[in-house]
């Protein structure tokens, strides 16, 4: 089974190509999805976040208040490498059991799509054939982080220099679709990238 590395900078379209992705009837392990599960209340990632960084990252109801903790390891780069090492992991150990359960299937998909947001900047590239980056210009992510989370600009910036930069990421790249344009023109250059991997998992 081919596994393709979905990543992007925050804000660069990832979830929408993926859902595109699905569409195709493409299997879709997003780590982002894991990364809240391993967070669940009962969770040893909980457990060990409350540990690191005490009862105010928690909700009343027990539940990880993710605002207040992102809020946290963004303005210190110390807490966000701590706070890496302890899920990480965690994530990592859940994305491969979830990619062998798929392969060992008895009708294994040709490929499955792998979406991880950190991929440039950790070791779960190791864990793909092919990277494709999900781009878009700074200014874009900027406007849409502002405009969906409701952040100001500084802490969109902020964000966004956390991650690895652009050129990192399409550096790291085998595949590069840029979401600046319509979902129209995003439509078709999926379908021509599902195309092109249906045609290298039979090779």
């Amino acid at each position: 089974m081919l596994k393709v590395g979905l990543t992007g900078g925050v804000a660069s379209g990832k979830s929408t190509v993926a859902r595109l992705f699905a569409r195709h009837g493409v299997p879709i392990v997003d780590t982002d999805v894991i990364a809240r599960e391993v967070v669940a209340p009962g969770e040893p990632g909980l457990e060990a976040i409350r540990a690191e960084f005490g009862d105010a990252v928690l909700a009343p109801d027990g539940q990880l208040d993710r605002r207040k903790l992102r809020e946290l390891v963004f303005a210190d780069p110390s807490r966000r490498a701590r706070l890496e090492a302890l899920l990480h992991p965690l994530i990592r150990a859940r994305t491969i059991a979830a990619l062998e359960k798929l392969a060992s299937a008895p009708t294994s998909p040709p490929y499955a799509i792998v979406v991880v947001p950190l991929l440039v900047e950790t070791d779960f590239g190791a864990l793909v054939d092919r990277v494709l980056v999900v781009d878009c210009p700074e200014e874009v992510q900027l406007e849409r982080l502002t405009a969906r989370d409701g952040l100001t600009r500084a802490q969109a910036e902020a964000m966004i220099r956390a991650q690895a930069s652009r050129a990192a990421r399409i550096a790291a790249a085998d595949d590069v679709l840029d979401t600046s344009t319509t979902l129209e023109e995003t439509e078709r250059r999926v379908d021509s990238l599902h195309r092109r991997y249906l045609q290298l998992a039979t090779v």
